[in-house]
């Protein structure tokens, strides 16, 4: 096995970048889901509830992360002075406010006020407690620094679909090739090149999968969803993929072999 594709996330709920390696720091992969979107009650903001979230093109030129808003322009995302506390899921964090600008051109593509927030450094949100008993720090993401998926995972879905998919619904870090499908349901230990991932448990999927990435447009059928609720249904949700964390900082490259080092 190997690493098929890399993808990152500077901004939660925005496009993926595909990158050939990211560096592993406390958070998870450098930069991402560091930035987020918030509304005036100060939460959350994501393509389950806006959809044309997905439309909005992201990019990195250095350390920065640019947007570029239909309809509105390109902006470089920049840290105000402003700090709040936001709130992802059930969890209140420690924020920075954005620039105006690019808030106030949100605001106008999605016809309600919206603004741009940043984690910095010294915001601490924390790992599920309940399934990782170390201190263990997360970004904006929805729960863990990483998620993994298994290539032949999405080709065996893809057979059941009329019209296939993009391993870009599910919102990968990591994507393995050369496993069977659904292997990683038992993995709950691997070896990327020299780093080392412990799968904390597998991910349940909503309503952003049936999101066309390019499009920005909910999919009438609720395709992949609906089918893969068919077969794919556990106690806690519709399964796709591998919530993890990893055990120190360093490198993953694509091409990188994948070693199993532990299975339930």
């Amino acid at each position: 096995m190997k690493v098929h594709s890399l993808w990152v996330y500077p901004v939660k709920s925005l496009a993926g970048i595909p990158v050939d390696e990211f560096a592993l720091d406390d958070f998870g992969p450098v930069g991402d889901r560091r930035w987020m979107i918030i509304d005036a009650d100060r939460q959350f903001v994501t393509q389950r509830n806006h959809p044309e979230l997905a439309r909005i093109g992201v990019f990195r030129r250095g350390d920065d992360v640019e947007v570029a808003i239909p309809g509105q322009g390109r902006y470089t995302l920049c840290p105000s002075g402003e700090s709040l506390r936001a709130l992802v899921w059930r969890d209140w964090t420690q924020a920075i406010v954005g620039q105006a600008e690019a808030s106030e051109a949100l605001s106008q593509f999605c016809g309600k006020a919206l603004r741009f927030v940043y984690m910095p450094d010294d915001s601490f949100r924390r790992v599920d407690a309940a399934r990782v008993r170390d201190l263990r720090r997360v970004s904006f993401a929805d729960g863990f620094p990483l998620l993994i998926t298994n290539l032949a995972s999405l080709e065996e879905l893809n057979g059941r679909l009329d019209k296939p998919v993009e391993m870009r619904r599910f919102r990968p870090n990591i994507v393995v090739e050369g496993a069977t499908p659904w292997a990683e349901d038992h993995w709950r230990g691997l070896r990327v090149g020299e780093c080392e991932f412990d799968l904390v448990k597998p991910c349940s999927r909503c309503v952003m999968t049936t999101v066309d990435p390019d499009s920005g447009v909910k999919d009438a059928a609720v395709q992949p969803l609906r089918t893969l609720s068919k077969y794919r249904r556990t106690d806690d949700g519709v399964m796709f993929g591998m919530n993890a964390i990893h055990e120190s900082e360093g490198w993953v490259r694509v091409g990188d072999p994948v070693k199993i080092t532990k299975t339930e």
